[in-house]
């Protein structure tokens, strides 16, 4: 029988309630079931509007304010650029692909530790990972370097390909004239 999604209702006192469980749970308990990959879905007790995208969102905000961010100041300001801006969506997708990219690696590199170690690998795992990224480090800065020029160049062909694209016509804050003049 398939498992079904986790239902974990948000009570206008701020609390959660884990329906699985019967049970009043915290932040760190939405934290554990997202570490042990669990479906989950946390839903406004009144309306039932989803709310589990803010709640994960509370969750990062947690880990940043915590004693070691993940992003710098430049990157969350970046990121803040792009909403509203026409290349959200794109952005979105972006981080998505490559956030994953980096997820699934891990995913293999632990298995590989499983297939070397048995059952002492997840024990192992972190330790083998660390070892394995201060030993790659300077590969993986150059390939992680290559793989962001790489897409910054297919960033910038893009928007000249929609300057050409939409050359012709005005757009708030320049001229169609201005823009075609530049070529």
């Amino acid at each position: 029988m398939a498992e079904t999604r986790r239902l974990i209702k948000k009570y206008p006192n701020r609390r959660l309630y884990d329906t699985q469980t019967s049970a009043y749970i915290t932040l760190a308990d939405v934290k554990a079931l997202v570490l042990s990959g669990a479906d989950f879905a946390v839903v406004d007790a009144k309306t039932n509007e989803d709310l589990t995208r803010s709640i994960l969102l509370q969750i990062i905000l947690e880990e940043e304010s915590g004693g070691a961010p993940m992003f710098s100041t430049e990157v969350l300001a970046t990121m803040i650029r792009f909403y509203g801006n026409a290349t959200q969506g794109m952005m979105g997708k972006y981080l998505d692909t490559n956030i994953k990219a980096f997820s699934d690696m891990h995913a293999r590199f632990a298995e590989h530790a499983k297939a070397l170690y048995g059952d002492a690998a997840p024990d192992r795992s972190q330790d083998l990972w660390a070892q394995f990224l201060s030993f790659q480090g300077p590969a993986m800065q150059n390939m992680m370097g290559a793989y962001v020029e790489q897409s910054q160049k297919m960033f910038q062909q893009m928007q000249e390909q929609t300057r050409t694209m939409f050359g012709g016509f005005p757009f708030p804050g320049g001229s169609a004239s201005n823009d075609t003049n530049k070529k």
